[in-house]
């Protein structure tokens, strides 16, 4: 899912989404609760009208940015007590006023309130951190199922809610969340809490852990994974849907991801290179500019280079998950897998 916090992906306009043919896209409730608040993007017919998107959009419950403001937040059993990044002013986030900001933006799918533990954390803090996303769990299911009977019986499309599974990097915690998550029958659910420090082998051995917890037949969310490899790992492990803003800002700071491998396009290298950015890629960046000019759209700061290099990232990475899904569908993705790495490395 590329990712469109602020109801934007950024660098790209809603018509270079539906050209790339991104099937669903991921927006930011914190973000949104603070600018341009949850009410009056309501008043627009929630997210799909305020921002003119007519295909799935998935919120995030801000349950990570909360986290990531550490000295601006204190965590209890009612919510999360938090100043504003933007201004300093004091908020409260509950697992019922999540619900109903989430409800406000109309996204097709939302996520439960969580806590996500930090890394490192001691296993006692993990338990109690997870302890507490599950109870949260079942307030959101609570309150959504109030505000859904309401929406539908007004005519509204129903929204679909997914839990979280928290638990750190430990086995016993994970495999208890999956297990009362589950318990709870959601229509789908992530795997939270990775990509916050953690190896690239306690990430694996905690999908690994995770994933025959839940359903086969519902959607398994990583969130916030990540690179071309991280991603290919998730599908290895049993994952679904994935979400994270390397893409994107990667593009903005010169970084593109080729079939290759990452190209750095302010590398004075491509000064005087007149071929495509990557020969195997088929989008307009590629097919239409030459990494020349596209070296010297970074150095003059041009605002051209943004777009183009986020509209390369994104069809790459939705290339990459449709090559891998065709491979499945197939029966031959190690032999993808296997002449994938042999063109792309990176480190």
């Amino acid at each position: 899912m590329p990712v469109g916090t602020q109801a934007t992906v950024k660098a790209l306009s809603q018509q270079d989404l539906l050209t790339l043919d991104a099937d669903i896209i991921l927006g930011n409730a914190y973000h949104l609760y603070l600018r341009p608040g949850h009410e009056r993007i309501e008043r627009f017919g929630g997210l799909h009208g305020f921002m003119n998107w007519p295909r799935p959009i998935l919120t995030d419950s801000g349950g990570f940015q909360v986290f990531s403001l550490q000295e601006l937040r204190k965590i209890t059993e009612e919510g999360v007590q938090f100043r504003s990044h933007l201004d300093g002013s004091a908020h409260l986030f509950t697992p019922e006023s999540v619900m109903e900001i989430e409800h406000a933006l109309g996204a097709d799918i939302i996520m439960a309130f969580d806590e996500c533990t930090p890394y490192p954390a001691t296993e006692e803090y993990a338990r109690e951190s997870m302890e507490r996303t599950q109870r949260w769990a079942q307030r959101c299911l609570s309150r959504h199922e109030q505000l859904q009977s309401a929406q539908v019986a007004a005519g509204r499309p129903p929204q679909a809610l997914f839990g979280i599974v928290q638990g750190g990097v430990y086995r016993q915690l994970r495999q208890r969340s999956a297990r009362d998550l589950v318990g709870l029958d959601l229509p789908g659910y992530a795997i939270g809490g990775l990509a916050v420090g953690e190896s690239r082998a306690e990430r694996l051995a905690t999908i690994e852990d995770t994933v025959p917890e839940l359903p086969a037949h519902k959607p398994r969310y990583l969130m916030g994974v990540g690179l071309p490899q991280d991603l290919i790992d998730g599908v290895v492990g049993g994952i679904d849907m994935f979400d994270c803003v390397i893409p994107t800002r990667n593009a903005r700071n010169s970084t593109l991801f080729t079939s290759t491998g990452r190209v750095r396009m302010k590398n004075a290298i491509h000064a005087d290179d007149d071929s495509p950015l990557d020969a195997a890629c088929e989008c307009i960046t590629c097919t239409q500019y030459h990494r020349g000019y596209l070296r010297h759209l970074f150095q003059t700061n041009e605002l051209l280079a943004l777009h183009l290099a986020t509209y390369h990232n994104i069809h790459f990475y939705l290339r990459l998950m449709r090559s891998m899904r065709a491979a499945i569908i197939d029966g031959d993705f190690t032999d993808w897998q296997q002449a994938f790495f042999a063109t792309y490395q990176d480190g």
